[in-house]
């Protein structure tokens, strides 16, 4: 029978070498997309082989270096890893428990008991690596961002490695028999050393994977965003009101829709420019977004058109209409950064959770253009009336060349698609 030999030495040489090699690269990345969380992994990754390298050439160093110094590099590298996991997810770090590990060790071997004891030290050495790696897992796991891979593979390569650093229980106890067991235990030690490879590049794929996920995420949220306001523009408004209309649908919580529409905006351009315009639609944007829930889905469908689409009854929208058209009344009268005093429409439209979204906006449009018949600075609620009864007032409303008119609906469906 073949029998083939396995040299530790060399495993824990291709072992540094690899995890030097990925630290390397990292903070390539890193000059290349400054994301922080990169340099951390990658300035994580060289002390991590930095200690290993102590450990592989501890005999050579001879006593003038102190032994425990490779464990602190280490621990301070896991510790580092999981810093650079809330980093990357916007969390602190929290410094007191990054460097908790390698503290904890320092304490410890300060006791001549645990220094002496070979299989205290593998037990309690796992135990760090392992909480690390576990903590790293849990950071990935909290992350509710959309991306496009699954949270479950960016933690299942740190909850496997902590998993398998558990296992030195066994090996402190090998290791505790003496000559006999020297066999089974360095056979626990090559398959450490092979673990080691396979996480740190699996943890290296991981982090560029995630790096590209959010470079891809934020061009998806500019293609999405409209420059001016940075509100949703038509596309991303249709694409987030989808979603949202899909939870309600299996929530059973009803749907509606606000259309806004700024009062005299022409005028506005015509007597003080185009850039005082802007400032209106930067204020009104603004003005929404601070008044209105973070979870309603705001959108400019172009020129000053707005459309909102909240999940809740009418009653609450009309609510949320009404607080959005006092707040812009008030914040245009103060007449700061070129504003001008300006007011603002609003009509509003409710229904069923499988209201489609294109009724709505039809029916809001519909009030809408109450609100400007009656006066202005007003907020309307829809009338329950029949699909074709709602085309035709918007039929009358283009040909009556009232200002304010949103675009008709076909083409925003159309621009949606």
């Amino acid at each position: 029978m073949l029998s083939i030999s396995i040299d530790i030495g060399t495993l824990f040489v291709i072992a540094i070498s690899v995890t030097v090699l990925l630290g390397l690269f990292l903070l390539f990345a890193w000059s290349q997309e400054r994301i922080e969380a990169l340099a951390w992994w990658g300035v994580a990754y060289l002390i991590g082989g930095f200690s290993g390298a102590l450990w592989r050439l501890g005999d050579l160093l001879g006593p003038q270096a102190p032994l425990w110094l490779g464990d602190v590099l280490l621990f301070v590298a896991v510790g580092m890893i999981w810093s650079a996991a809330r980093l990357f997810h916007g969390r602190p770090v929290l410094w007191p428990a990054m460097f908790f590990g390698a503290a904890f060790w320092l304490i410890a071997c300060n006791s001549a008991a645990f220094a002496d004891s070979a299989a205290s030290r593998i037990l309690v050495s796992s135990l760090i690596v392992a909480g690390y790696t576990f903590a790293t897992a849990s950071e990935l796991w909290r992350e509710r961002r959309k991306s496009l891979i699954r949270r479950w593979p960016a933690m299942f390569v740190p909850v496997l490695h902590g998993a398998i650093f558990l296992m030195p229980v066994a090996l402190a106890t090998l290791t505790a028999t003496g000559d006999a067991a020297r066999g089974p235990a360095r056979g626990w030690i090559a398959v450490f050393a092979i673990e080691v490879v396979l996480y740190v590049v699996g943890t290296a794929f991981i982090i560029l994977t995630l790096t590209k996920d959010r470079a891809v995420h934020f061009y998806k949220m500019a293609a999405a965003t409209d420059p001016l306001t940075t509100l949703l523009n038509r596309r991303g408004f249709f694409e987030a009101a989808g979603a949202l209309a899909k939870t309600a649908q299996r929530r059973k919580t009803p749907i509606s829709v606000l259309a806004f529409d700024l009062d005299h905006f022409k005028s506005i351009n015509d007597r003080f420019g185009h850039a005082t315009g802007d400032a209106m639609l930067e204020l009104f944007a603004s003005v929404v977004r601070t008044t209105m829930r973070a979870d309603d889905i705001i959108g400019r469908l172009g020129g000053e058109e707005f459309v909102a689409f909240l999940p809740c009854p009418v009653s609450d929208a009309a609510a949320a209409a009404e607080r959005v058209r006092v707040a812009f009344q008030a914040a245009s009268n103060k007449g700061d950064r070129g504003h001008v005093p300006a007011t603002v429409s609003i009509g509003v439209a409710s229904g069923a959770p499988a209201t489609t979204i294109e009724t709505l906006i039809a029916r809001a449009d519909t009030a809408l253009y109450r609100a400007k018949s009656s006066g202005r600075n007003r907020v309307e609620t829809a009338e329950e009336m029949e699909p074709h009864a709602a085309e035709q007032r918007r039929g009358e409303r283009h040909e009556a060349g009232l200002p304010g008119g949103f675009a008709p609906l076909n083409a925003a469906v159309a621009a949606a698609a």
